[in-house]
């Protein structure tokens, strides 16, 4: 489960980044950061409810 989350994490973040380099991609930037920290949250509280 957390090399899975940890997957997400990596690819939402080169995303982020993609979008951050190309000019006139910074919805990909708002798309990757947004589902970045979803990501996040989601392995958090999972990891925290035994899950």
């Amino acid at each position: 489960m957390l090399g899975i989350v940890l997957l997400l994490l990596a690819i939402w973040l080169a995303i982020s980044i993609i979008g951050l380099v190309i000019e006139g991609l910074v919805w990909l930037f708002i798309i990757g950061a947004v589902l970045f920290v979803l990501t996040s949250v989601w392995g958090w509280i999972k990891r925290n409810s035994g899950g």
